[in-house]
């Protein structure tokens, strides 16, 4: 897995220190886990922009005590939802197993919207345990079986060896209904099939035999 490497100082509490250094190029940040007391920080949103970017989960940070890897475990963004404002980061180590949501992109053209079907990406992400050095970047299901009015569930998903889907077993993640306006024509058989066709409408009246 790649660890994105990110540039960062320890930094003072305040508004006038947050404006300072974002005119810096950096962002507010916060360090904590491992029963620690909490270290405050700023990084480079440069690198930070890139690391969200390629969906990256740990990020390896240098403050001046060394080089330590962290799980990036809350990013806020403006009001735009556009630029990173502050982060979280919690310590971890290599061999812990942590619980983190990793991004869904289905690949693939399903069966069924060629029958008239529309796929719809129900859950774009979804929560899962894994070893921190051994978390996906992505999970990438193929839908290409999917035909009409058939979902592809939690439990459906294949994923890589160790790591472990937390979201409900029956959630679905992607589904394929058919289009407003399109009915499935009925499995016709048998005499059904040679039957007349229904008369719609007015019916003449016949005269009854005296």
């Amino acid at each position: 897995m790649h660890v994105a490497n990110l540039k960062g100082e320890r930094r003072k509490l305040g508004g006038k220190e947050n404006n300072r250094i974002r005119n810096r190029g950096l962002i507010p940040g916060v360090i904590y886990g491992h029963k620690e007391d909490p270290e405050f920080v700023s990084v480079g949103v440069k690198e930070l922009r890139l690391a969200l970017d390629e969906l990256q989960h740990v990020v390896s940070l240098d403050i001046g005590a060394g080089v330590a890897q962290y799980l990036i475990k809350d990013v806020q963004y403006d009001h735009l939802n556009k630029d990173p404002i502050h982060i979280d980061l919690m310590r971890v180590d290599a061999n812990e197993r942590v619980r983190v949501r990793v991004a869904v992109e289905l690949k693939g053209d399903p069966h069924g919207a060629h029958e008239g079907g529309v796929l719809t990406h129900v859950m774009t992400e979804i929560e899962v345990e894994c070893g921190v050095m051994a978390i996906p970047e992505l999970i990438e299901p193929n839908v290409s079986h999917l035909g009409l009015n058939e979902s592809l569930h939690v439990r459906d998903l294949k994923l890589p060896e160790g790591v472990v889907a937390l979201s409900d077993p029956d959630d679905v993640i992607a589904t394929v209904k058919a289009h407003r306006g399109v009915v499935e024509a009925p499995v016709v058989e048998g005499e059904e099939a040679a039957a007349e066709p229904e008369m719609i409408g007015r019916v003449a009246k016949t005269d009854e035999p005296e």
